[in-house]
Formats: structure tokens, C-alpha cells, sequence
């Protein structure tokens, strides 16, 4: 069995290499050579070789034998396509729980729906899509369905790129908007005026 140090390091690897793609200090197309990132990131090869197998899996990374390893481009029809399978998984669990979600579930989401209007507000793009993830992640725990869990958690570093683009834009502001219209909607246990809004916020991007 591999110690629990190793799965620390690769996960910690994987964590900071995720995030370096999505905020853009590793731009799209940008090489990547697991001997300058392990002495970046004070690693050793190993848990270097593993995060990227992982994030290739989830589409970031992309390797061609013998030639390279690099940050995939921002593919319009493949993050279009992860947008759509996650306005299903998100619609499934908001349709499931309207009827029943209790009240301090909802004030969560307006507690993190005020945190993102402030993020937004100060173009704090990482924390406005730690808000964006606290807030929807509500509907989708109470749900419980693990599936369903896991395919947003497949899909959603397909999208991340552009959402960082949406909540540093002009058009950030009227998220707040929509997201107060989801979460009126279930906290009035009105299953398609909630379904109706999950449509839109996702359809935005």
C-alpha cells in the first residue's frame, strides 16, 4: 500500500497545478515539464507525473508521447458540453429538493450568494467562484446523490476558465441577480420557478 505521505503529495500536486490552469498562471498551450515543476513546487517527479495524468483525465492537460505535455486550449464546443451536463446534474438535484429543502439551507446559499456579490464587486475572481461553488454545491449535497456528485466534480474544471472570464466581467453583476431568483424560488419551495432559474444561470455561460 503507498504510504500516506505520497497520497498527500500528489493530491497537494493536483491541487496546486489545477488551480495554477484555471486562474491562468499556467496559460493555455503552456509547456509542461515535470522536472520545472517539481523544483517550482518543491516536489519530487512522482506526485508531479501523477497530477497530470489526473488532470488530463479531466481535459486540462493534454500529452502527446515522445513530444509534449501542455495545458490544453479553451475548447468552445468541449466546455459548451460541460456546461450542458452540468445544467443537468444541478437541474436534477434543484428539481428533487424544492419541495422540501429546509430554511437554514437556503439562508446558506444567501449567505453565499452576499459573498459572491462581494467578490464580484471587487473583481475577486477566485473568490467569486468559491462563493459560486459553496452556493450550488447546497442543492447538490441535499440531494445526495453520488453520481451526481461526481459528474460535477468530472466536469466542472471544464468550465472553470470561462466562468473566471463571466465573473470578471460586466455581466458578473447580474449573476447575483439570477442566483437570488434560484434561491427565492426554493426558498418558496416552487419546483419550476427554481428549475427555471437553475436554466438560466447556466445557460449564461
Amino acid at each position: 500500500m503507498e504510504s500516506v505521505g505520497r497520497h498527500l503529495l500528489r493530491d497537494a500536486a493536483y491541487g496546486r497545478l489545477r488551480r495554477a490552469i484555471i486562474d491562468g498562471t499556467l496559460a493555455p498551450g503552456t509547456a509542461l515539464k515535470p522536472d520545472e515543476l517539481a523544483a517550482r513546487l518543491g516536489l519530487s517527479r512522482a506526485p508531479i507525473r501523477e497530477a497530470l495524468f489526473r488532470l488530463a483525465g479531466e481535459g486540462l492537460v493534454e500529452t502527446k508521447p515522445q513530444s509534449y505535455t501542455r495545458v490544453t486550449l479553451v475548447d468552445a464546443k468541449e466546455a459548451a458540453d460541460a456546461v450542458a451536463v452540468l445544467e443537468a446534474m444541478h437541474d436534477l438535484a434543484v428539481r428533487e429538493i424544492a419541495a422540501s429543502i429546509p430554511a437554514e439551507l437556503v439562508e446558506t446559499m444567501r449567505q453565499a450568494n452576499r459573498r459572491f456579490a462581494t467578490a464580484v464587486a471587487v473583481g475577486d475572481a477566485d473568490a467569486a467562484l468559491d462563493a459560486d461553488d459553496e452556493l450550488h454545491a447546497v442543492p447538490l449535497e441535499a440531494y445526495g446523490n453520488a453520481a451526481a456528485v461526481g459528474t460535477v466534480v468530472r466536469y466542472t474544471p471544464l468550465v472553470r476558465r470561462s466562468e473566471r472570464l463571466l465573473f470578471t466581467s460586466a455581466r458578473a453583476s447580474g449573476s447575483v441577480a439570477l442566483h437570488d431568483e434560484l434561491i427565492d424560488a426554493l426558498a418558496a419551495h416552487d419546483r419550476d420557478r427554481a428549475v427555471t432559474a437553475n436554466h438560466t444561470i447556466w445557460r449564461r455561460l
